[in-house]
């Protein structure tokens, strides 16, 4: 039985980019559909298929954009003037990936919860 499907789901999603696979079967959880629909808003995965089975799979469409992506463990607490501590902490370069985080509003990017002026505990992170 699986304990981090985030970070398995991650890791199988990275491994398959770096293999050049169009695209990857995940085991499916709440937490990382969420995740991924993120990382569709900003352009780094494609279609996500939910495929209703058990357990469920998503069937992910790879685009060849992702260069790394992984879960963080342990999940910090980040406030919303510090984000850029953790930027400079997971992300190669000012502008360069997203941190995801879990909020109170949803699970979004660290560019979306600036904006809104909330903190959350940081997820992943993907460049």
């Amino acid at each position: 039985m699986s304990r981090d499907t985030l970070g398995e789901g991650l890791t199988k999603i990275r491994n398959a980019e770096n293999a050049g696979h169009k695209k990857c079967v995940v085991k499916g959880s709440k937490l990382l559909k969420a995740v991924l629909e993120v990382m569709q808003r900003y352009g780094y995965v494609g279609d996500l298929k939910v495929i209703e089975s058990v357990p469920k799979l998503i069937e992910v469409e790879l685009l060849g954009k992702i260069n790394y992506c992984k879960a963080i463990k342990p999940r910090f607490s980040v406030g919303k003037n510090e984000f850029v501590k953790y930027e400079k902490r997971f992300l190669p370069g000012s502008d360069i990936g997203i941190l995801i985080v879990s909020t109170s509003k949803g699970i979004m990017s660290h560019h979306e919860a600036k904006k809104l002026g909330i903190g959350g505990k940081l997820l992943a992170y993907v460049y």
